[in-house]
């Protein structure tokens, strides 16, 4: 959307310079008009008495002459501006959407056809279910004749649904499975139960002096959570003393911030996904937007190689160094490697990453899995 907003901004200022040369040049053309009308009447009247032509109608003449030119050339001057500001749209266009990308793709990725598109609709459809559109998702598979089991399903299913209850702020299908779930989120370290009755009190608090025993009585499933919790806890139960003045008016306005509703969505995402093995973000995402960090370099590459006609260097298989049998590295700094590099690169039990000055112990790097 970035590349389509940079170009409409280019043709609107076009479209403007349009219409303000258009409108000027209306008005100055116009003024010339009137300007020789009235020198002919005058040249008109002076001929019908006979008299010979005045020294002021020649200087007029000759100022008339000048205006003329003076205008045609400002005129041709303000047009030629219009049709650079034109060829900009173009390079705008050029510059911001690539008009030819198969050439960084080899041929061979697409020779199994069926398979490669039944890969790339399983991704869509997962991307779908993740996303919440459980509806399109079923479309899809029946249009395109894909199986998937309700096995794979049900997870999505069961996330979007508690999802959408939070987002109506239920908290009731959340904090089940959270409590179904006790046991492995505890192993994951995840404080969601603890801010879903955090929640919950303080939606009571809310309700004002009404609520104060049921938040009272609410406040004991705060119990396991005390040693972890135990700062959180004491503010909640002090805010108790400020329920009849009104907690917005009160030192614990804070708790009332309606953000807790975005951030147990997010951590709801998070833990859930982790408890189920999925990602918080679906691989087709991750996929698209690593493609748009590195299209634009394979690319220039493509330039380069055009210019200086190597032809044919991109119509075979494994154009990149790494392969199954010398998959690429993660180092520690970030960079990746392939790991006959990494092996050639060890000097003395220690690897220099060629990119930057950082020394680390080759068995810290990590193999990258596509």
């Amino acid at each position: 959307m970035e590349q389509c907003a940079c170009v409409e901004r280019e043709l609107d200022k076009v479209l403007q310079k349009f219409l303000t040369y258009g409108q000027h040049c209306e008005r100055s053309l116009e003024e010339l008009l009137h300007y020789v009308g009235q020198l002919r009447a005058e040249l008109a009247s002076a001929a019908l008495q006979g008299t010979p032509l005045s020294a002021t109608l020649s200087l007029v003449m000759s100022q008339c002459c000048r205006k003329i030119k003076d205008t045609v050339q400002k005129l041709a001057s303000d047009h030629k501006d219009i049709h650079s500001s034109v060829s900009r749209v173009g390079k705008a266009i050029d510059r911001n959407f690539d008009s030819e990308i198969c050439g960084v793709v080899s041929d061979a990725v697409w020779d199994a056809r069926e398979q490669q598109q039944q890969i790339l609709q399983m991704a869509i459809v997962e991307h779908l279910y993740q996303q919440g559109m459980l509806s399109v998702a079923e479309e899809l598979c029946q249009e395109s004749t894909l199986n998937v089991d309700l096995d794979f399903k049900q997870p999505f299913l069961e996330l979007n649904r508690i999802l959408e209850a939070l987002h109506e702020q239920d908290l009731g299908p959340a904090l089940e499975w959270a409590v179904s779930h006790r046991q492995r989120l505890l192993e994951l370290n995840s404080s969601l139960e603890f801010k879903l009755h955090r929640l919950h009190f303080i939606r009571l608090l809310a309700g004002g002096p009404a609520k104060q025993l049921e938040a009272l009585s609410y406040a004991r499933h705060f119990q396991p959570f005390a040693r972890l919790h135990q700062r959180e806890i004491q503010v909640m139960m002090g805010s108790l003393v400020y329920l009849r003045l009104g907690l917005e008016k009160s030192p614990y306005c804070h708790l009332l911030d309606s953000s807790h509703w975005a951030e147990i969505c997010e951590t709801f995402t998070r833990d859930a996904c982790s408890l189920l093995g999925l990602s918080v973000e679906s691989p087709l995402s991750v996929s698209f937007a690593s493609g748009c960090v590195a299209l634009p370099v394979l690319m220039n590459i493509k330039a380069v190689i055009e210019q200086r006609q190597c032809t044919g260097v991109w119509n075979h298989k494994d154009e990149l160094p790494t392969s199954d049998s010398n998959p690429p590295i993660k180092l520690i700094c970030g960079h990746v490697i392939s790991r006959d590099a990494l092996n050639k690169l060890i000097n003395g039990g220690k690897l220099k990453c060629p990119y930057c000055p950082m020394e680390q112990n080759p068995a810290d790097g990590k193999r990258i899995i596509f």
